[in-house]
């Protein structure tokens, strides 16, 4: 008898942690809940990557309840329910050259023992890095914006009088309030950014970058357009021709020797577009068209440098970095579209192209890598920009108080 008592209150017993059990579990999914992944860099560190994830700011929503007509009902006494969204991830504006590919990291390093441009550094090294309002500086005061003129030689002769612009740029552009840089990347299709773009006061795109029939994601807007030696000597015919080309401010660059004198530059240049300038002006002499200062890109060059870890390319900066430091110098605000990836960020080069490599965001000739650092350590905007938009926020030059 005392048996069968002892087991009917272990059966009781067992009985009532099943019932509990059960009213936990049912009552578990009507919580919110919270899962933490832990990524790579939680993991190690100490270990830099392209990549930093940060987490997107906390919001604050009210709670409902679906009252007895089955629509939504907020309570009396509202409660208020903190939802935290997941981490983003955007770039990390300390990358290092270690955490490239191995095939771009062999690229950097054939370009570092190169030294095509006879590069020869002798300026601050690996120091600890700078506060953006010393970066902005250093760009105020180092960098000449200047274009060609025929004050400079062998530029003045009375035959490229005819040719190069009257005007000043900075008298041909004015100052200008919001300016967007529109980059070239992959990751500008599917955006629908193009509203956003053209709201503002000017507008700068790089090379043959097409507006017809991509005006949803990049606009239709142009104010100025930067385009390389080599496009408009390799495809001088389509330069001449295609109206894309005939609307706003044309500016050309050419990589010259490091701190090479105009006149070495003019007798060796790295594409020999003289002569295509010149046949676009005679069809087109209204159209302001510019030759960049062979000077500036070696003076961003060295800020560059200056302000990184170690050895960068020994090659001249990309045309998104150039276009974005002479718009700063024209504009009271920046925004950049894409320079750094977004969410959308992919190995397309162009959003008009179909060409694959990884080079065109992370770098191989140009210090790609070391420029978008620079440009995430001196953004005014916000991560969520960065991540949704693809957009970063730069103050222009003549702002700073240095």
């Amino acid at each position: 008898m005392v048996h069968v008592n002892f087991v009917r209150k272990w059966i009781y017993v067992l009985l009532a942690f099943i019932l509990v059990l059960t009213i936990c579990l049912w009552k578990e999914p009507r919580r919110g809940f919270y899962v933490s992944f832990i990524t790579d860099d939680q993991a190690n560190l100490g270990h830099l990557r392209l990549w930093r994830w940060n987490s997107l700011r906390q919001e604050t929503v009210q709670d409902e309840t679906i009252n007895g007509t089955g629509k939504l009902h907020s309570p009396t006494n509202t409660s208020h329910v903190a939802i935290i969204k997941p981490p983003i991830k955007v770039w990390n504006k300390d990358s290092l050259s270690r955490n490239l590919s191995a095939r771009l990291q062999k690229a950097r390093k054939n370009y570092l023992h190169m030294n095509k441009y006879r590069v020869k550094y002798n300026g601050p090294k690996y120091a600890a890095k700078s506060s953006p309002q010393k970066v902005l500086c250093q760009l105020q005061k180092r960098l000449n914006f200047g274009m060609i003129t025929t004050s400079d030689g062998p530029f003045n002769t009375s035959e490229w009088e005819t040719y190069l612009p009257r005007k000043n740029i900075s008298m041909e552009v004015g100052q200008i309030g919001r300016c967007a840089v529109v980059s070239s990347a992959g990751s500008m299709k599917s955006s629908h950014l193009g509203e956003e773009i053209d709201r503002h006061d000017a507008v700068l795109r790089f090379n043959g970058a097409p507006t017809s029939g991509y005006q949803a994601d990049v606009g239709q807007k142009t104010t100025i357009r930067l385009v390389n030696s080599q496009l408009i000597t390799v495809e001088e015919k389509k330069f001449v021709t295609d109206p894309q080309y005939n609307s706003g401010t044309l500016i050309v660059w050419d990589p010259a020797p490091y701190h090479s004198g105009i006149h070495e530059w003019y007798k060796k240049p790295d594409y020999n577009f003289f002569k295509s300038y010149k046949n676009y002006r005679k069809r087109h002499p209204e159209q302001p068209f510019y030759i960049l200062n062979p000077h500036m890109q070696w003076q961003l060059w060295d800020i560059l440098q200056e302000n990184s870890p170690e050895d960068i390319q020994p090659n001249p900066p990309s045309s998104g970095m150039l276009g974005i430091a002479l718009m700063m110098n024209f504009c009271d605000e920046v925004d950049v579209y894409e320079f750094l990836p977004s969410k959308r960020q992919t190995d397309v080069c162009h959003y008009y192209q179909r060409f694959y490599d990884q080079a065109c965001t992370m770098g191989a000739y140009h210090p790609l890598l070391f420029e978008k650092n620079m440009v995430k350590h001196l953004n005014r905007g916000t991560d969520e920009d960065i991540y949704i938009h693809g957009k970063v926020t730069l103050t222009g030059l003549r702002n700073v108080q240095c």
